[in-house]
């Protein structure tokens, strides 16, 4: 018996040393399977391959569902060692790790690059403007959204649908898969309005009443609202409107006036100008207008009504016809209608006598 006993122990320790001496001599040596602490995946499923080292032949075969994309979840490694003993994997090296970690790798597309695409997909198509300028209404909430981490491809648009009658749209985008032939594809439908900015009013204004900066907000509105006729913000402040507008209404460069530098029955400033005359007399504007109208204005002297043309806040200018200059030399040596006569350069005019407006008149010759 004890025989036997030695006779095993050397054929092990032998065994053993031929083992050892195998190890250290062959180049083809299968390491032991082990245990990984995080796995990251890209498909629906966990293979034994993603979850150990030197898995072997047996690296394809599925275990898991995965997680949902862009997600992690953890398994027990109890629970992983019998899943691979299933399989006939068997001597794994656990590291001593109580669970393992799978994350799902997906590409995340957000909501608003969305928004984008089917705005820049819908520019100017069909009557449509600017993709700025449209505002976007989905059949469906657009949420971010995650796809496989193989759709590498870039939103591409195969089919835009747009009604101008009705305004509604309907778009499907590909986006290339690496692992198949078959892209992805996404559908979106909805409505689209162009709209642009425009100076809208935050209170109601009168009449002939000048906008100031307070009084007004741009925001967005429907081009078919405010038309190509929408104001801004910068051409509305220190206008005057035209008509009475109310609170929220989107102005339109009609509305507007240049405001008024003279104001129907305000005292004015008459302002005579010729060559070598400037003469100012007080007046009562008849009507209003702003730079460059010709008013009526009352000429408080002479109680006389003339017209002149607004140059200034309260101030008209008054046109005065100046007598004609006497003519050259070479002007009345030129023909003229109703003349008789002419005088040289060189010589000089004789009085001539004006008859008095009260004298009789000449007796006629007969």
């Amino acid at each position: 018996m004890m025989k036997l006993r030695s006779f095993l122990l050397a054929a092990a320790l032998l065994a053993s040393a031929a083992t050892a001496a195998s190890a250290q001599d062959g180049d083809d040596v299968i390491a032991a399977p082990a245990l990984r602490a995080n796995v990251t995946v890209s498909g629906e499923v966990v293979r034994i391959g993603d979850v150990i080292d030197n898995a072997g032949s047996a690296a394809q075969i599925a275990i898991y569902r995965a997680p949902d994309l862009g997600t992690t979840g953890t398994l027990p490694t109890a629970q992983v060692l019998t899943a691979l003993r299933a399989h006939q994997v068997i001597g794994v090296d656990t590291r001593n790790l109580q669970q393992i970690t799978v994350t799902r790798l997906a590409r995340s597309i957000d909501a608003g690059d969305i928004e984008r695409q089917v705005a820049q997909a819908l520019e100017r198509h069909n009557g449509l403007g600017e993709a700025a300028n449209l505002s976007l209404t989905f059949d469906r909430d657009v949420e971010d959204m995650k796809l496989d981490a193989s759709n590498t491809g870039a939103m591409q648009p195969t089919a835009v649908r747009y009604d101008s009658r009705s305004g509604r749209f309907d778009i499907t985008f590909d986006i290339a898969n690496a692992n198949v032939s078959t892209p992805t594809r996404l559908r979106f439908t909805g409505s689209v309005i162009e709209t642009v900015e425009a100076a809208v009013l935050v209170r109601s204004i009168d009449r002939n009443e000048v906008i100031k900066s307070s009084d007004v907000v741009v925001e967005r509105r429907p081009k078919a609202e405010v038309g190509t006729d929408a104001a801004s913000r910068e051409r509305a402040v220190g206008m005057q409107v035209r008509r009475q507008l109310r609170a929220g209404q989107a102005l339109k460069v009609a509305d507007l006036a240049k405001p008024d530098l003279v104001q129907r029955d305000q005292t004015v400033v008459l302002i005579y100008e010729a060559s070598g005359l400037y003469l100012t007399i007080r007046g009562k504007a008849l009507e209003g207008g702003t730079e460059g109208d010709v008013v009526s204005v009352l000429n408080l002297q002479s109680k006389r009504t003339v017209t002149g043309t607004v140059i200034g806040r309260g101030q008209v200018a008054i046109s005065i016809a100046m007598p004609r200059a006497p003519e050259t030399a070479d002007a009345a040596s030129s023909p003229a209608p109703d003349r008789t006569s002419s005088i040289s350069s060189d010589k000089t005019a004789s009085p001539v006598a004006v008859a008095n407006a009260t004298s009789p008149a000449a007796p006629k010759t007969e």
